[in-house]
């Protein structure tokens, strides 16, 4: 997962079927495809036949790189599962959810397909996957299981997940005389280590953090704040916590973090910055651990320091059954193993291909490979996660947020005032 920051969150977030085009369309796929009741005979042991299912799969995650190592994921299914036959179509992420929304509209949608966290919850409130029953807790991390619940209603199951942490420059730190950070550090502690570590002159940063809502919806969280009030009618950001967690994000701003005179913003630059041995803290994703492997000083990571509270920024994708699909069982089965299958862990750990979302207990092999060397904080960071709000107008609602904290940190307005316009913006696209 060789990729920037920017990069990732963009690909996470995605591009959200619209609910209401979706609600409007649901009605055409109620009696499934005609192709999904396939079967043809297969011996047992016995000598005996059974009716063979096909279920099929349709995703955007294994395009690029991880084709071969599902297809060993669906070898080991069929063979532990011989009454099942598994037909895979792979799309790339771009063309991804514009062919899952016509498959759904058109009534030709797979049996199981892969969702990122925002169109789950888009898809799951318009009724378009089936309620899954008698699923197996046990081999999941929690956070990650209910992540995937509506109403208390499973709906999904995680497939794989990233999250955000604190790197540092441990040489830069112990140059400093500063203690590393730990995992009790609050903001406070980072803007003292970030003041002292700052050097302009040498170009030297103490800390990167982008302006943008995917980070301003986490320090919310971190400061004690809700994005939406309670049956998400309203959005709510703008009041006490809001200011604070607003306030955290622009500050930075050319005192302890680049702005985009120094080349912020531009592609790449803060992992740049980081594997240079120039900036001293950096919040980004898990995705950069391999790229910064062939640095040539010593770093780490830590969980994200919060404010009142610890809130971690969560990226999950996820896979259900589709409403229509008239094989449910045999496609719930297929996606219990592909998210938690002992064959399904032990690939996604081989291959580097995000993390299963399985208890950390099931990964002591991930933990023993380092940098980092605190890898623990990984899974620690999940103890405390915040998942994106999510509206219809999802892209809108981020682009209003981020524009109008752009405002406050440009000093075009007060950040109270900033924050007050983004919350009406944002208000007005609820209806």
């Amino acid at each position: 997962m060789h990729r920037s920051m920017t990069t990732r969150r963009s690909r996470t977030a995605g591009t959200l079927a619209m609910g209401a085009t979706l609600a409007l369309t649901l009605t055409a796929c109620t009696q499934g495809s005609t192709t999904n009741t396939d079967t043809e005979p297969v011996s047992g042991d016995t000598g005996s036949t059974e009716e063979q299912v096909t279920v099929r799969f349709m995703n955007f995650s294994a395009n690029d790189g991880h084709e071969e190592d599902l297809d060993g994921i669906v070898a080991a299914f069929e063979d532990e599962n011989p009454d099942v036959k598994v037909e895979v179509q792979t799309l790339p992420y771009a063309d991804y959810f514009t062919a899952l929304q016509t498959a759904v509209a058109g009534g030709t949608v797979a049996d199981t397909f892969e969702l990122n966290y925002e169109n789950f919850v888009t898809y799951a409130s318009n009724g378009a996957l089936a309620e899954l029953s008698g699923v197996d807790a046990g081999p999941y991390k929690e956070s990650l299981l209910e992540a995937f619940t509506i109403d208390g209603v499973q709906y999904g199951l995680p497939e794989s997940f990233s999250n955000v942490v604190l790197y540092y420059n441990a040489d830069l730190f112990e140059a400093a005389g500063l203690e590393a950070p730990t995992a009790d550090w609050t903001w406070q502690d980072e803007q003292a280590a970030a003041e002292a570590l700052t050097d302009a002159e040498a170009g030297v940063w103490g800390d990167y953090q982008p302006v943008s809502f995917h980070e301003f919806y986490k320090v919310l969280a971190q400061s004690g704040g809700e994005f939406f009030n309670a049956d998400k009618s309203e959005a709510t950001f703008a009041g006490p916590e809001g200011v604070d967690a607003a306030t955290w994000l622009i500050q930075k701003s050319g005192t302890t973090m680049p702005t985009e005179a120094d080349g912020a913003g531009t592609p790449d630059f803060d992992t740049n910055l980081f594997s240079e041995g120039k900036l001293a803290m950096w919040h980004t994703g898990i995705w950069m651990f391999g790229i910064l492997g062939e640095t040539d000083f010593t770093w780490d990571v830590v969980v994200e320091p919060g404010n009142t509270q610890n809130a971690s920024a969560m990226f999950t994708n996820g896979v259900a059954v589709s409403a229509s699909s008239e094989v449910k069982e045999a496609a719930q089965r297929w996606i219990e193993f592909l998210t938690a299958s002992d064959v399904t862990v032990q690939t996604r750990l081989d291959t580097s291909w995000e993390l299963p979302p399985v208890d950390e207990s099931q990964l002591s092999a991930y933990l023993d490979v380092t940098p980092p060397a605190n890898r623990q904080a990984v899974f620690d960071s999940l103890d405390a996660v915040v998942l994106p709000p999510v509206i219809e107008a999802q892209q809108e609602m981020q682009d209003i947020v981020s524009e109008e904290l752009s405002n406050a940190a440009a000093g075009r307005k007060q950040v109270e005032q900033a924050l007050t316009d983004a919350q009406d913006r944002v208000n007005a696209l609820l209806g």
